[in-house]
């Protein structure tokens, strides 16, 4: 951490118990509804404790500070996973969330920016997050802003032109505060992403289009940290991208091995256990 604004605070809690921490708000939030996009929450979870408690400039008690980093969410359908770390982080109070997916509830079921503090924007309509992510960085490139900007996107948003169109864009525009996050599970609706449309070779294909690129396994903490540094500290006067190979109900291994997981099936007696198994492997 560099900036004074990333109070001490956040230091004093290992990133393991912060992703275990993540986890299992998620999972709690699945149980108030009994359904959730909760595959994607366990999976992403260990990328977003080393975003928000050892990547990201800002300030839990100000969310809309000027001087913050950025943190978009274009697949609006994994909220229930960024709600769960803005209140980790206290941008909102974990009071809450027993209204997830409730009517008035600043926590909707996809996420909107108009409801929720720490909401950048409002994503759900695949493939719009890295076009609006690329304005952005180049609004405060104008503004000679040293902010970044992030964007988490899916594998499945590989697959939208609009994705290609932006990647284009930022390197065009030689954006060197964007940092985009791929979270690659293999995962789609319809099965698994690389039989539905390959984008393979990923990390080659990005670098053919003038990105900074890196390739790490999503839930291995020490490379995901490891490649948040690598991304903030590049040179080159080029957009970063780094693709996260994430594992789907990580960390609840009964879950983990279903085969369709990308909006798992829970059951009612189910989520208890799930929070157990998760208690079982609780970091000290």
């Amino acid at each position: 951490m560099t900036s004074l604004s990333r109070s001490a605070a956040r230091s004093n809690t290992s990133l393991e118990l912060r992703a275990w921490n993540i986890r299992r708000k998620a999972l709690l939030m699945g149980e108030v509804q009994g359904q959730g996009y909760i595959g994607q929450a366990l999976g992403i979870a260990d990328v977003l404790a080393a975003a928000y408690f050892h990547a990201l400039d800002y300030r839990a008690e100000e969310p809309e500070w000027e001087g913050r980093d950025r943190f978009l969410l274009s697949i609006g359908h994994y909220a229930i996973a960024l709600y769960a770390v803005l209140m980790e982080a206290g941008i909102l109070p974990e009071e809450e969330l027993e209204t997830y997916g409730m009517d008035d509830s600043r926590m909707p079921m996809s996420g909107m920016a108009s409801y929720t503090p720490g909401m950048e924007i409002t994503g759900g309509s695949l493939g719009h997050g890295l076009g609006i992510a690329v304005g952005m960085a180049m609004g405060l490139k104008r503004k000679k802003s040293p902010a970044f900007i992030y964007n988490l996107m899916s594998d499945g948003e590989l697959g939208e032109g609009s994705t290609w169109e932006a990647a284009m864009s930022g390197a065009h525009h030689k954006l060197d505060n964007l940092i985009c996050l791929v979270d690659f599970n293999d995962q789609q609706a319809d099965g698994k992403s690389t039989e539905m449309l390959c984008s393979e070779p990923l990390t080659e294909k990005w670098e053919a289009f003038g990105w900074h690129a890196q390739r790490v396994n999503g839930n291995d903490l020490a490379a995901v940290v490891k490649a948040f540094d690598t991304a903030r500290s590049a040179t080159d006067a080029k957009p970063r991208v780094i693709i996260f190979d994430t594992t789907m109900c990580k960390g609840v291994p009964f879950l983990e091995a279903r085969e369709i997981t990308h909006f798992v099936r829970v059951e009612a007696d189910e989520w208890g256990k799930a929070l157990a198994v998760l208690e079982e492997g609780k970091p000290a």
